[in-house]
């Protein structure tokens, strides 16, 4: 879908990357690394939305140790450039937003796939999904699940999505527990920004 409207799979990642964490800054290297994109590519998408005015490019003067003839390093400054998201652009707000839905839009496929491999007490969705960073966790599944089922899923998932996804899995033992204890984990899950898709548990109580 957001290929589709931005035209292009690697200027999608980027942004996917880079909009969902506007508090971090990331070098060309960086974005290589996560993204598994060409050098060729990266850059000229950077230059791209750069000059778009979504993205900001910044030089930063980094320490390095640098190698003489002697043998012997030193310590030298070397400009670098570091790339984040510009939260001052004019469609900062909504471009964001269309990419924090698609990430749900896109974790429909998994949900239904999960459901075919387990039964799904509750299911909530947070972090990059609901753009809160804060979280501990971006999936929250109660569930007794085989866990090289769930991974094979999650793969999928995280390919369509270019980035990592962390999760979190309780026995319906442990998530009331947690509840009755006012876990301060499970409590900054269901108090902050959450999507809950399914609960099985407090419905049936």
């Amino acid at each position: 879908m957001l290929n589709a409207i931005f035209g292009s799979i690697s200027r999608v990642k980027i942004l996917n990357l880079l909009l969902l964490s506007p508090e971090k800054k990331y070098q060309v290297q960086n974005l290589l690394l996560d993204l598994n994109l060409s050098s060729s590519m990266v850059r000229k998408e950077l230059k791209n939305l750069v000059s778009f005015g979504i993205l900001k490019e910044e030089k930063v003067k980094v320490e390095q140790e640098d190698a003489l003839i002697t043998k012997k390093t030193k310590s030298v400054l070397k400009e670098e450039k570091f790339y984040s998201a510009n939260t001052k652009f004019l469609l900062y707000s909504e471009i964001k937003a269309l990419f924090t839905k698609a990430q749900i839009l896109f974790s429909q496929k998994f949900i239904d796939n999960l459901q075919r491999i387990c039964q799904v007490k509750f299911l909530a969705l947070t972090g990059v999904f609901t753009n809160y960073p804060e979280s501990p966790t971006d999936i929250l599944l109660v569930a007794s699940v085989r866990r090289p089922a769930f991974l094979k899923l999650l793969a999928e998932l995280e390919k369509e999505l270019g980035r990592e996804i962390n999760f979190t899995i309780l026995s319906l033992k442990e998530f009331k527990y947690r509840e009755d204890i006012m876990d301060i984990f499970l409590y900054n899950i269901l108090e902050g920004k959450s999507l809950i898709l399914i609960d099985n548990i407090h419905q049936s109580s």
